[in-house]
């Protein structure tokens, strides 16, 4: 599941396991991520700023299809796991919406793979620090038959600007490491271990808080900054005028 810490105006969102624990995106987890979220929002001043960390060898494998599954297994029916997927799906459109309208700057430090549905949870955030010990970066859907949901492709149009490496991502299914994510316009930055990792998203979030910047102003530059993608999830921009004349 994850956790959410408060450290001054620092919150850390760590998604928890072993080191076994992939991380899996399923109602639940889902679920949980959503109430942190909320959970900083609300609590969210002038200067906040959030990381996300996992725990383990994953940043996170995308979509719990195992859960998918089992669904359909107790059932019966193949159409059950399958309409679970749908369900997640849509569901973790949820999430994506919750770090583009969260008041505040966002990092994630990536220390492990990840995939699919995991790399669009990264791509949520505004910076990515990675490790090239032991991360890729995959969008796994073309190796297992799956069509990517639109606001996948939207995300991945307003974050990466190049064509070729948006090719190499989603038409090559390309293990991408961090040097090449970096290059790639994917991570900002890449780093020996997971924990030095951690520490430079740390230095960003350092950074950012003090800029004290007001985090409602942030959350709806941030949304103009990808219209095809809030456009998509039903996101509208708010006019705030200016505090300080």
């Amino acid at each position: 599941m994850c956790t959410l810490e408060k450290r001054g105006n620092l919150f850390i969102l760590t998604l928890t396991g072993d080191n076994k624990d992939e991380h899996r995106l399923n109602p639940d987890l889902i679920s949980s991520i959503r109430s942190a979220l909320a959970e900083a929002k609300s609590q969210a001043v002038a200067g906040s700023v959030l990381i996300t960390v996992a725990q383990g060898r994953f940043f996170s494998n995308g979509f719990d299809l195992r859960h998918a599954q089992s669904v359909g297994a107790k059932s019966g029916s193949i159409q059950a796991s399958l309409d679970e997927v749908v369900r997640m799906v849509n569901l973790f459109k949820g999430v994506v919406s919750d770090f583009l309208t969260l008041p505040m700057p966002t990092v994630a430090a990536v220390g492990g793979h990840a995939a699919a549905a995991g790399l669009m949870l990264a791509m949520s955030h505004d910076y990515i620090t990675m490790t090239s010990s032991r991360s890729v970066m995959y969008m796994s859907e073309l190796d297992i038959g799956m069509t990517l949901p639109d606001y996948f492709t939207a995300l991945i149009r307003a974050k990466i600007g190049s064509a070729s490496a948006r090719r190499n991502l989603m038409l090559r299914a390309a293990k991408v490491k961090a040097d090449e994510a970096v290059k790639m316009g994917i991570v900002d930055s890449a780093y020996a271990s997971p924990e030095e990792a951690v520490e430079a998203a740390m230095r960003i979030c350092d950074d950012l808080a003090k800029k004290k910047w007001d985090g409602k102003v942030y959350a709806e530059i941030r949304k103009a900054s990808y219209p095809e993608l809030c456009g998509l999830l039903g996101l509208k921009d708010k006019a705030i005028l200016p505090s300080k004349l």
